[in-house]
């Protein structure tokens, strides 16, 4: 990205829409080690936080992408308990990818900032992928 910030691209399951949302370089990091398998020597934040859900028998069982207001978006970490924390998003999907937890989004949120990208144009999401190396989240700024 021209403004060096990592984005996490959200597919919408059963649907055609995607869900941009700029993150930073540690939380890029965190979701690429766990996408790819990758095991650090020492544990990172994320790491740290399923180790101690599974020390204490709690149980994520979903990531929920709840709102966005100007441009950031707000996520919550929902536990089999039926406890809810408040939680960034990017945070949350890494911890979602640690733990199997699935990772849902409020219909108004894809309203709003989804973008949609129908079947038939799969193979031109490539051309979504290079526009986005052009693009700022100030470009998606409520007006």
């Amino acid at each position: 990205m021209p403004s060096n910030q990592p984005i996490v691209l959200l597919r919408e399951s059963g649907g055609e829409r995607y869900l941009p949302i700029w993150i930073g370089a540690v939380e890029a990091t965190a979701i690429a080690f766990a996408q790819q398998g990758v095991t650090p020597p020492r544990p990172l934040t994320h790491d740290l936080m399923k180790d101690v859900l599974d020390a204490t028998g709690l149980r994520l069982n979903e990531v929920r992408i709840t709102d966005v207001k100007d441009g950031v978006f707000y996520a919550e970490l929902v536990f089999e308990s039926g406890q809810e924390v408040s939680a960034r998003p990017s945070d949350s999907i890494a911890l979602a990818l640690r733990t199997g937890a699935r990772i849902v989004c409020a219909e108004g949120v894809l309203d709003e900032a989804g973008l949609a990208v129908p079947a038939e144009q799969e193979d031109e999401v490539e051309a979504f992928r290079e526009f986005l190396d052009h693009v700022s989240p100030e470009d998606f700024e409520a007006q």
